[in-house]
């Protein structure tokens, strides 16, 4: 969900000295909408991937899987649905863990895809919040044809399109929020609507890091924050008017560099009422700050090499094969130095942190899996289950 914390903010600064050298915006992203069942929309939205997708590697059909929306099925009768949001730059995989989870516990998954995402980085410069909320909405609608108990989930800006419809729809019965993006991280939001029409990018594209992996984007169009932005905006106005007083668990890494976890921290214990929701904090708040609904465990594990818990982390499982612990998907690209960025794509033994960590003599790369995983699941399984 984010450029680099100093490029962003170098941006920002910069903002009046941006419009001599401004691109028009481009136009939207032209995704899919509209389809009468979600198996159409999985069908012309593969379609539209294969048709637009800059490909990374020599396995196009991977790719089309990875980043194409998808269901799960429980083994019996489907009373029970969720539909799960990704982030900004992101894919449907983040959830491919969290969805084989959940319909182990008896629930139809579905993901969606927000349009821009999946093909190329470009195709978000003309994409609008609308838009976003267009899909949630749709494929809200399509589970509840399918599923008469509805839940929502998401990941980081996903959180911000879930809970919004959640407050605006009484028939969602509960939320599951990974890495909340309530509030960014860094300063200057305001500015990004106004920047998105005068400069095209916040980091230029170039030809020395990649765009986009197999996964996900590296780097998004200034636009891509603004919706952010907004989304954000409105979903901090929806909660501040109203509670969610429904079951909801909310996940979140105390060094997150991305959200401000201590904005998301208040909002839990003074929005989300129910008394079976739950936050899982991974971190060191200490246990006489901690409200009774927050569950804590700690993000320094040394015999993993985890030096602390990140944004995306949270929700892999360690086995996880293109994301776990010996997962294929290594991530150099995370705030440090030339060096040891080099060290970590040569496949030097690394640790793992969260964006722009960095510790004297160790190398570090994005932890993109959860050592608590398993653990997690039951805590969200109790939770959800509170609805019932």
């Amino acid at each position: 969900m984010r450029a680099s914390r100093c490029g962003l903010l170098a941006a920002l600064a910069a903002a009046a000295l941006a419009m001599a050298c401004a691109s028009p915006p481009g136009p939207g992203s032209g995704a899919p909408t509209g389809q009468a069942s979600f198996d159409a929309y999985v069908h012309e939205t593969r379609a539209w991937i294969a048709g637009r997708r800059a490909f990374q590697t020599a396995s196009p059909a991977d790719e089309l899987d990875w980043n194409a929306p998808r269901e799960w099925r429980p083994a019996g009768a489907a009373t029970r649905g969720v539909l799960l949001v990704h982030g900004l730059g992101d894919s449907p995989w983040s959830f491919t863990d969290i969805g084989a989870m959940l319909a182990a516990q008896g629930y139809l998954v579905r993901t969606a895809l927000l349009p821009g995402h999946a093909t190329r980085p470009e195709d978000l410069v003309g994409v609008d919040l609308e838009d976003w909320r267009r899909v949630v909405r749709e494929q809200a609608t399509l589970l509840a044809r399918d599923a008469p108990q509805v839940y929502l989930g998401g990941f980081s800006t996903g959180t911000n399109l879930a809970l919004e419809y959640a407050l605006e729809h009484d028939h969602v019965q509960g939320l599951l929020l990974f890495s909340p993006a309530l509030k960014a991280g860094v300063a200057g939001g305001w500015l990004l609507p106004w920047l998105a029409g005068v400069k095209t990018w916040l980091r230029q594209p170039d030809d020395v890091q990649a765009q986009q992996s197999a996964l996900r984007y590296l780097n998004v169009p200034t636009n891509a924050f603004a919706q952010y932005y907004r989304s954000s905006v409105a979903v901090r106005e929806k909660i501040a008017r109203q509670v969610f007083d429904k079951p909801a668990a909310l996940v979140l890494a105390e060094h997150d560099s991305v959200v401000d976890v201590q904005h998301a921290l208040q909002t839990f214990a003074t929005r989300f009422t129910h008394p079976a929701s739950r936050m899982i904090w991974y971190g060191a708040l200490a246990p006489q700050a901690t409200p009774a609904r927050v569950l804590v465990r700690p993000d320094q594990l040394a015999a993993q090499r985890i030096s602390q818990f990140s944004h995306m982390g949270v929700l892999f499982a360690p086995d996880n094969p293109l994301y776990g612990a010996a997962g294929s998907q290594r991530i150099c690209w995370n705030g440090q130095g030339h060096i040891e960025r080099a060290r970590c794509l040569a496949g030097d033994p690394v640790w793992y942190s969260e964006w722009g960590y960095r510790e004297p003599g160790k190398v570090h790369a994005r932890l993109t899996y959860n050592p608590w995983f398993d653990w997690q699941g039951g805590v969200i399984r109790t939770v959800m289950a509170a609805a019932d």
